[in-house]
């Protein structure tokens, strides 16, 4: 049931999305800076967690949910070293996240040695 959860919730997310970018002339760059923003607002108002439990990763999988790891982070951080802990919380919450962006990017780059577009 779970799997079913993050699959609507997720699936739910992406579809908003891309019906804003469909009737909007919003660009992609800025609806995903949007996103972003939006999951660290809804995520300090405490208003994002609940989704997080009920959908898992339908919920922190899609862009909304790194604002949300970023925002976690950095409260996270405040409480525990102040506005220091407040300004690296959010990078220690989602340097996992990061880090795997990076190593599977580089090691996708090895295996299929892209070319530029002209």
């Amino acid at each position: 049931m779970m799997y079913l959860k993050a699959f609507i919730i997720g699936g739910l997310i992406c579809l908003i999305c891309q019906i804003i970018l469909d009737k909007t002339t919003l660009g992609a760059p800025r609806l995903l800076v949007g996103l972003v923003v939006l999951g660290a607002l809804v995520s300090g108002l405490g208003l994002y967690q609940p989704l997080v439990d009920f959908a898992g990763a339908g919920a922190t999988t899609p862009l909304i949910g790194f604002g949300h790891a970023l925002a976690k982070g950095a409260i996270k951080g405040a409480q525990e070293k102040g506005v220091l802990g407040a300004l690296t919380g959010g990078l220690i919450g989602t340097s996992g996240g990061v880090s795997a962006a990076i190593l599977f990017g580089y090691i996708i780059a090895v295996l299929f040695k892209p070319k530029m577009k002209m």
